[in-house]
């Protein structure tokens, strides 16, 4: 099989295509032909050698694929061999077949196209367990997604905004923010130009938001704490902007509030698939009713894997980057 890997830990340059053996299955393993795979920000970490795969996990980047199912252990599942599925995968995606659990497997919703439902688990899976289970977003509270242009932070609005809940945003440009506004963000702010604590502060008449799904970390953590409402949590899923804060713990303990995170590569199959379940039974029925689609900002040939994380480390995508097979 064709598939693109990492030559040497660098720039985008070490992607290289090369001729492999198609990867071998285990028990509770699905052998997928790929046609589309999502491109993901920690790819970029790994490719830089940042962000290792787990313990028996391939060393091919790529964490989410879509395509058909060949072969395969479909014990426990409705699945069947020729299904057109969308998957998370511990790694592996760039590449003609990739193995993935088959309880990490989703039927493409109908009308979706490959390169639509490529770009589904990892943004999908990540949003639901950290803004839904562990930021426990409910009722009709409201969310803070920094990063609102990207896969995920668009993700988080649809989703949140199709379950009835306000949703605040920070990006980089008027163009993005205009971009988010249009799917379903109540307000986006400019970071560059305004400040977000301020902003939220106006927003919610004072009492701040209730979830903040938080990329950057770093400084940022003090400024979400301003804009948190009593009881609110914060959730880290990256750290874009540095590891290490210095915080203020009387307000933490005066006004309840939880400062957690995650990630989700290293979980457990179990734990994954019952995310892929609580997606199937919640979220893919808005996605077939054309509630929530993923936002596609470019495509490129698997050959061309080099030149679309480029455009991912520009961070000017509103939205996806996907190969194509």
């Amino acid at each position: 099989m064709k598939a693109v890997e990492i030559s040497t830990p660098g720039g985008p340059e070490v992607l290289k295509l090369v001729e492999r053996e198609k990867p071998v299955l285990k028990q509770g393993d699905v052998l997928i032909r790929v046609t589309a795979a999502g491109i993901n920000r920690p790819d970029v970490f790994q490719r830089k050698g940042a962000y290792p795969p787990p313990p028996g996990a391939s060393d091919l980047p790529g964490l989410e694929v879509a395509g058909e199912i060949v072969e395969g252990d479909l014990t426990g599942t409705s699945l069947k061999i020729g299904d057109r599925v969308c998957a998370l995968t511990p790694g592996g995606g760039y590449a003609e077949y990739c193995v993935a659990p088959a309880g990490n497997c989703l039927p493409i919703p109908e009308g979706f196209s490959d390169v639509e439902a490529a770009a589904l688990p990892e943004t999908f899976f990540t949003v639901w367990t950290n803004v839904f289970d562990r930021g426990a977003l409910s009722g009709d509270e409201t969310l803070l997604v920094h990063g609102g242009a990207s896969g995920i932070g668009t993700t988080a609005i649809q989703i949140a905004r199709a379950l009835g809940h306000k949703v605040f945003v920070t990006v980089g440009s008027d163009e993005r923010a205009a971009a988010v506004e249009a799917l379903g963000a109540s307000k986006a702010i400019n970071y560059k130009t305004q400040d977000f604590v301020e902003e939220i502060k106006k927003l919610t008449d004072g009492k701040g938001v209730d979830v903040v799904l938080d990329m950057v970390s770093g400084e940022y953590i003090n400024r979400n704490i301003q804009c948190l409402a009593d009881d609110g949590r914060i959730v880290i899923i990256a750290q874009l902007g540095g590891s290490k804060a210095t915080i203020d713990t009387a307000q933490v303990m005066r006004r309840r509030l939880t400062i957690t995170g995650s990630t989700l590569r290293p979980r457990s199959v179990a734990f994954k698939t019952q995310i892929a379940q609580a997606l199937q039974q919640k979220v893919w029925p808005l996605l077939a009713a054309g509630k929530i689609r993923p936002v596609i900002h470019a495509t490129f040939a698997l050959a061309q894997a080099s030149d679309a994380h480029a455009m991912m480390e520009k961070g000017e995508n509103i939205g996806k980057i996907v190969l194509t097979f």
